[in-house]
């Protein structure tokens, strides 16, 4: 799913564009998670984008955690939307 076209399906979930909502920055995050994860496939010694990697999977989840935390059916749509398992919580 590129930028683009998730912006128009949070724009039509909400009347304006809201870049710095939750379910965009995840959006964002796993966009950047599945290329970086592409590119590491052809370059496994690449090590500061390994780093990056997990840095931008920490991010994420600690979004995720939050809104689950904060409104459940939202976090449901979004992780189905964006086709990413649910995170078990402790």
């Amino acid at each position: 799913m590129t930028k683009n076209s998730f912006i128009s399906v949070i724009s039509h979930a909400e009347k304006e564009e809201n870049k710095g909502s939750v379910e965009f920055q995840v959006s964002r995050f796993t966009n950047k998670i599945r290329r970086l994860t592409s590119h590491l496939e052809l370059h496994k010694k690449d090590y500061s984008s390994q780093r990056g990697l997990r840095k931008i999977l920490g991010k994420r989840q600690r979004l995720l955690a939050y809104l689950s935390n904060k409104n459940r059916v939202r976090y449901k749509e979004l992780i189905r939307q964006l086709n990413i398992r649910e995170l078990k919580i402790r």
